[in-house]
């Protein structure tokens, strides 16, 4: 059995990628802060390994023989109002714990053949109508200085022979967290619509793709730098606001104006309204088939097969 390491597993994508490992039959350690409350959220197969994100020392042998290390963890970008002290978080979280991670790699005996890192496509910041490929330029922005800096210290791990991908993520659809279950609410009540001017284009994933997609990187060698994790097909807020009123049955003509989310959510409303069109052709061409490509799939796989308002709004 190949040994995978985690981090972040206990998140939406870490405690769904960690049960298709383990049906796959891989062993999965699982590097948590809490392992009593993450042994009540993963399954019993996993091993757990304590860890604060300080000590190289305190994780170093579980490291040892690893076949792949995915990176997951991170304060939640948009668990709280950002602050400074907040952003802060959100960046070391990510940056300075992957620097770690990297430096105990560059120390192991028998080192990984991957470290597979999770970023999102914030780092194109808010782009309108430019198509975005992995090569396009970066944004200018406070998450995209984020993800440039984190991909930066896991690219540092290939002078030690290890490959190194970095996962532009989507916005990830699951009922159990994340964006779409927010979204339900509004039109719980009949006030379904778009957020902000609705115009600007919606890079989405389900989340089983995005599970596969992690998997897919552990074995295909072809999958290196980084990649971007969106549904091929292109919609903007508006059309996915659409598609979700008419698999809910639900109005969706209401519209979040962009200064209602700026009263509520501060500096971080600008990055939940930027306008992102992705390209996927560079995942497509290695070999990747998408299980969800189109929304209307997607939504109905989530919501369906019981479309019961009891099910679906609680």
């Amino acid at each position: 059995m190949k040994k995978v390491i985690i981090t972040g597993a206990t998140g939406l994508i870490g405690r769904n990628l960690v049960k298709d490992l383990l049906k796959s039959n891989y062993k999965v350690t699982a590097i948590v802060r809490d392992e009593n409350k993450s042994k009540k959220i993963l399954p019993s197969e996993v091993e757990f390994v304590n860890w604060d994100f300080n000590s190289a020392d305190m994780i170093k042998g579980f490291l040892e023989n690893s076949f792949s290390i995915i990176h997951l963890a991170g304060a939640g970008v948009f668990a709280k109002r950002w602050n400074k002290s907040y952003k802060e978080k959100i960046y070391s979280s990510r940056v300075a714990s992957t620097k770690l991670l990297v430096e105990i790699i560059s120390q192991l005996n028998n080192k990984p053949e991957s470290l597979i890192v999770a970023s999102g496509v914030g780092y194109y910041g808010n782009r309108g109508d430019e198509i975005l490929s992995e090569d396009s330029k970066p944004g200018e922005d406070f998450l995209a200085k984020v993800c440039i800096d984190w991909e930066k210290e896991a690219s540092s791990v290939q002078q030690f022979g290890v490959r190194w991908v970095s996962v532009r993520t989507g916005i990830v659809l699951s009922l159990e967290d994340g964006a779409l279950r927010k979204m339900l609410l509004p039109f719980k009540f009949f006030l379904g619509g778009a957020l902000g001017s609705g115009k600007q284009f919606f890079p989405w994933i389900h989340i089983k793709d995005i599970t596969a997609i992690y998997q897919f990187a552990i074995e295909n060698y072809n999958c290196t730098g980084a990649i971007n994790a969106a549904a091929p097909q292109i919609i903007t807020m508006k059309d996915f606001a659409s598609e979700l009123g008419r698999v809910l049955n639900r109005p969706s003509f209401f519209i979040v104006p962009q200064l209602v989310l700026k009263i509520l959510l501060g500096e971080a409303a600008s990055d939940i309204i930027s306008s992102q069109q992705i390209s996927v052709e560079k995942l497509v061409k290695i070999g990747y088939k998408f299980k969800f490509p189109f929304l209307k799939d997607a939504l109905n796989n989530l919501l369906n097969p019981d479309l019961s308002s009891e099910k679906i709004f609680n």
